[in-house]
């Protein structure tokens, strides 16, 4: 068996799982972020402790604990080279617990992991080649070739998110301009809305859902004033899906997979996303006669980060 930590800027959750990535019990505790890094590390560890005692299984059962970060890891020390949600830099992750809990230890970027959870076990179970996006605050990518996790040589491979796709009105945070995440994540879905709403006297559903105030705006918001029908809604929506379908386009091109698989919250707005996408996606082929790697929705949904670290052990062929 193995065990799965999901760390994350407002809470930390964790499971015991099998070798088939079902999920048997998990656990969550607030992160307290503002905290130093071996403290919440600590945490960790009796999260962890608490998992296998509430399971009542003896410790020499667990073959690995894997972890999902919200930022990089050196994939050979486990070091988390930065994560900004927690304000961590260069911090030993893998060493400190691995003397702490006596049991091998993994760490992966969660985008990367829930692409393997996906493969493992949701939607991508049974295929070679498969690309994860996630649309959340930011856009995240993992990467599955061969049956491996692929993340590059210095660990940046799946950072899709940071794919040029245009010119965009502001840069990103990583300090370039026309980033996908600019584009396409939940964050600038909802900055472009407010900026056509501030800049367009049109009339928009919008208003009202916002009880008036465009800071109330939020990407569920957004997609429930698209379904109906609303113009300004949809314009925003269509901008983010063109130049998501830009972004996939670019993947087909140098790897051409065999699934996307869509994550993330904004991917909640479901078929009305998802048609959007596809259709987009079948326009902007290069190569009109060939076909593009199927484009669906998620499976695991919030269980993906757990399942999906627990197999970072099982899956240790990182390449």
């Amino acid at each position: 068996m193995f065990i799965g930590v999901d760390l994350g800027g407002t809470n930390i959750a964790a499971g015991l799982v099998d070798v088939y990535g079902k999920l048997l019990y998990n656990e969550s505790i607030p992160t307290y972020k503002e905290r130093e890094a071996y403290d919440i590390i600590c945490n960790i560890e009796k999260l962890i402790i608490k998992i296998i005692d509430k399971a009542g299984i003896n410790k020499s059962e667990i073959e690995s604990i894997g972890i999902g970060i919200p930022g990089l890891a050196d994939k050979y020390t486990g070091d988390v080279i930065e994560c900004v949600n927690l304000n961590w830099h260069n911090v030993p992750l893998k060493s400190i617990l691995e003397e702490k809990i006596g049991i091998p230890v993994y760490i992966n970027n969660d985008a990367t992991v829930a692409a393997l959870a996906e493969y493992e076990a949701g939607i991508m179970k049974g295929v070679r080649n498969g690309v994860f996006i996630t649309l959340g605050t930011g856009v995240g990518g993992g990467i599955i070739i061969d049956g491996k996790v692929y993340t590059g040589s210095n660990g940046i491979g799946s950072e899709i998110g940071h794919m040029i796709v245009g010119e965009n009105y502001y840069n990103c945070n990583c300090g370039r301009n026309g980033c996908l995440e600019t584009f396409s994540s939940s964050t600038a879905l909802i900055n472009y809305t407010k900026k056509l709403l501030q800049e367009n006297n049109e009339e928009s559903i919008l208003n009202v859902l916002s009880d008036g105030n465009i800071n109330n705006i939020d990407g569920k918001m957004i997609f429930d004033a698209a379904k109906q029908n609303d113009k300004l809604a949809n314009k925003a929506v269509d901008r983010m899906v063109k130049y998501l379908s830009i972004g996939i386009m670019n993947i087909v091109s140098i790897i051409d997979p065999e699934i996307f698989v869509i994550g993330g919250g904004l991917s909640k707005a479901g078929t009305f996303l998802l048609k959007k996408i596809q259709s987009n996606v079948l326009d902007n082929r290069y190569f009109k006669s060939f076909s593009v790697g199927k484009i669906t929705i998620a499976k695991l949904g919030n269980e993906a980060g757990i399942i999906g670290a627990a197999m970072l052990g099982k899956n240790n062929n990182i390449d």
